[in-house]
């Protein structure tokens, strides 16, 4: 009898891999990481190939280090970056233009052609979400309107739609399966929160023909099988879910109230709002967070860009550092009250600004600015948007005083000790940084019926590292200052050529 789960995460920056044993206990993993690239300021494109590849390596990888074959396997969960847009045929399964990824702001001008006619409100009461390029909606209308014959070919129903999770379970089937789940599919600003279905009047505004969708299940269930040629075996697909929601269940933040944040490529803080859609005065998100045997949970969030990819920046485009640890021992040289202040809105600022348009800036350097300041700075500029979201949500009548905090970053003790102090909150670091994967594992385990409920993530879940604020209310609240007045000056500040 097979005995394993495999848990695939495909994010942003790299896909992983990982295998664990019923219980949950991770027996192996494996990762690659992934390039972006950016063909004009504010466009971020992924290979889709290079995104299948990576997640094909990583699960031949991972059973081989376990010393396992796809017929130990007893089933897959799914969890994925939302958002990120495809396009393919639907026999060939050939892509027809880069993956669209998630922080890209191409559909800029649409959205603000929205606000402008007043649309915004409509678009929030039926989604949940805001007009912004963020969603799947603009950049899939965006790929219609370029790709030569690619509209007569979707209304042909020659095409297929889909969000990562889509991609992958049609790569994973053979070109048999077409389909998403409800988290994904409460990401496009095409799917009714309400109704639970693809919304006719929402595709009519943006254009854009229906039989393009896939088909939305819940979020644990059969999706499908692999195809047996790719790993020896057929195995089956069992739970699919958004990022940030497999996070939230990992996390074991199954009851209302309960918040985690999550700092990966970006930043996402979701709170647990039970059976109630909450709409946010505050421009938060309201959003599904699974949807199970026809029964939705529904939370609140808030986005932020820019995480761990800011880091990458220092690395990778700077060259202040080498590696992301190095970020630690740097910060510990400089202190939260140096000058120097890291907006870090490469792609925009998400919540609760909304700002798609606005670039990124460092104020306050001197001739003593050098690498220990701008690895604080940019650390420091994660928690302050934390602090935002954190606002926010207090301002839509939810205090957060305890936060469960997974993710990359939280590898960096300097950066969990900063978030508690400028935030003012207590954290509470899971016992391990892929709570994502272990969501979707957690998922597929409750399907194969290892698990009753999804209470039953609290049998798994293990506090690790915890932090409690060393500085003062009084001083966080003049540095938080210093950032809300930072904002508010960039934003005034045109930049556009």
């Amino acid at each position: 009898m097979s005995k394993y789960i495999l848990a695939i995460d495909q994010g942003t920056t790299s896909s992983r891999a990982i295998i664990y044993t019923t219980a949950l206990q991770a027996v192996a993993s494996a990762q690659q990481e992934l390039p972006l690239s950016y063909p004009k300021p504010g466009w971020v494109e992924q290979n889709p190939e290079q995104i299948w590849q990576s997640v094909y390596n990583c699960i031949t990888s991972v059973l081989q280090q376990a010393g396992l074959s796809a017929s130990d396997i007893a089933g897959i969960g799914i969890t994925n970056q939302r958002e990120t847009t495809l396009l393919w045929h639907k026999t060939t399964g050939q892509v027809l233009h880069p993956a669209i990824v998630w922080q890209d702001r191409r559909g800029s001008n649409q959205c603000q052609q929205l606000k402008d006619a007043g649309l915004e409100a409509l678009l929030q009461q039926k989604t949940g979400l805001v007009a912004d390029p963020y969603f799947s909606a603009t950049k899939l209308s965006w790929l219609l309107q370029h790709i030569a014959g690619a509209k007569q070919q979707a209304e042909n129903a020659e095409l297929c739609f889909g969000t990562v999770d889509s991609y992958l379970l049609w790569q994973l089937t053979g070109g048999k399966v077409h389909a998403t789940d409800a988290s994904n599919a409460s990401r496009t600003l095409l799917f009714n929160i309400h109704s639970q279905c693809w919304d006719d009047e929402l595709l009519k505004l943006f254009d854009i023909p229906s039989a393009l969708l896939p088909e939305v299940k819940d979020n644990a269930g059969l999706f499908g099988v692999t195809d047996s040629k790719l790993f020896g075996a057929a195995i089956p697909v069992l739970s699919m879910i958004g990022d940030q929601q497999a996070a939230l269940l990992g996390q074991a933040c199954v009851k209302t109230g309960m918040t985690k944040s999550t700092y990966g490529t970006g930043c996402f803080a979701v709170v647990n709002t039970g059976e109630q859609i909450i709409n946010s005065q505050h421009k938060l998100l309201t959003t599904l967070a699974w949807r199970l045997n026809g029964s939705s949970t529904y939370a609140l969030e808030g986005s932020i860009f820019m995480a761990g990819a800011t880091v990458q920046w220092l690395r990778d485009k700077l060259g202040v550092i080498t590696e992301a640890g190095e970020t630690e021992v740097l910060a510990q040289q400089s202190h939260y009250k140096q000058t120097e202040l890291l907006i870090p809105a490469f792609t925009g600022l998400g919540t609760p600004y909304w700002q798609p348009e606005i670039k990124a800036a460092l104020f306050g350097m001197t001739r003593d600015t050098g690498r220990p300041q701008l690895a604080a700075a940019a650390l420091c500029s994660v928690a302050y948007q934390s602090r935002d979201l954190l606002t926010a949500i207090a301002q839509d009548g939810i205090a957060v005083d305890s936060l469960r905090v997974d993710g990359g970053m939280t590898a960096n003790r300097w950066y969990l000790q900063a978030l508690s102090d400028l935030t003012q909150t207590r954290l509470t670091r899971c016992h391990t940084t892929d709570a994502t994967a272990l969501g979707a594992a957690f998922l597929a385990a409750c399907e194969l019926g290892y698990f009753s409920s999804v209470n039953d993530i609290e049998q798994v879940w293990q506090a690790g590292w915890q932090f409690q604020p060393r500085i003062t209310t009084h001083d966080a609240d003049k540095l938080y200052q210093r950032w809300q007045d930072a904002v508010s000056a960039l934003i005034k500040l045109d930049l556009s050529v």
